[in-house]
């Protein structure tokens, strides 16, 4: 289960909004062809920090998978920029943990390239 919690202004998170990605939860972001890579922030309230990040790049490529784990998920949270080129990139972010451990998960576009539509640039008209 998944709720949306506004975020205190803290290092992994800056102000962005965090969701709250209970115990067994997976959170499932698509991401569009303009997007180049993503971050993502995962913490707790001091417990263990256990998940699984994936990303899945198009129907015929291999998952690449990140094992994430801490004791202390406030103490030592975890942060990542993910390259995400061409399109079709979905990110996964799956709670290991029991239900009694919910994550802190925030994951949005880092940077993002934005193509020209035909006929639009420099150039003379």
């Amino acid at each position: 289960s998944l709720s949306s919690s506004s975020s205190s202004s803290s290092p992994i998170f800056g102000e962005t909004e965090r969701n709250i990605l209970q115990g067994g939860a997976i959170y499932t972001v698509p991401f569009p062809r303009h997007v180049q890579s993503v971050k993502v922030g995962i913490s707790t309230e001091g417990c263990p920090l256990n998940a699984v990040i994936e990303l899945l790049q198009g129907p015929n490529n291999n998952k690449q998978v990140m094992e994430v784990a801490a004791e202390d998920g406030r103490e030592r949270p975890f942060y990542a920029v993910i390259e995400t080129p061409g399109a079709g990139n979905v990110l996964r972010v799956i709670n290991t943990s029991s239900i009694e451990f919910p994550l802190n998960v925030s994951v949005e576009p880092y940077v993002e390239k934005m193509e020209m539509e035909k006929g639009e640039g420099c150039g003379w008209t």
